[in-house]
């Protein structure tokens, strides 16, 4: 029997739902302090539908997206759960500008230099859509190229 949207999910629920290890969920709960979900008698945690959309997205940031902890923490910080939750939903503003200031922090975490073209003190050219698609595709190849070293670097 399926539980309805609104209801709220066990850790194993929200954890199959996610495809994801319980574990993971309580090691984020360490590391982002708007996992919070409701706590039971005995520690049994109870995730709102807010919590599991949320969850999707950090999901997604950290898993599609190629984003370190540390940079899905920023995000959350300076765009917000909200802004987290419709990334996971797929429906984003289109926001280059923000991902390539994100990408510079990644690139400042992993000891590399980011290059000249995006820095934050230039001015920003305004950008046709073709030409933002084109450079929101690339800055998804490179943090999934980013993604591929450090699971190399881990072997």
């Amino acid at each position: 029997m399926d539980k309805s949207p609104d209801a709220f999910r066990t850790i194993s629920e929200a954890a199959e739902e996610l495809d994801l290890p319980q574990h993971v969920l309580r090691f984020w709960e360490t590391r982002f302090a708007t996992i919070k979900p409701l706590k039971r008698g005995g520690g049994r945690r109870y995730y709102r539908p807010e919590d599991v959309m949320l969850l999707r997205g950090i999901r997604h940031l950290l898993y599609d997206q190629g984003f370190t902890i540390k940079g899905v923490q920023k995000i959350l910080k300076d765009q917000g759960a909200r802004y987290v939750i419709a990334v996971g939903e797929g429906r984003a503003p289109d926001d280059i500008a923000g991902l390539i200031d994100f990408a510079e922090d990644e690139a400042e975490d992993i000891g590399a230099e980011a290059p000249e073209a995006v820095s934050v003190a230039a001015p920003e050219p305004e950008l046709d859509e073709e030409s933002r698609n084109k450079l929101s595709e690339v800055l998804r190849e490179l943090l999934e190229c980013k993604r591929i070293l450090e699971r190399a670097r881990e072997l």
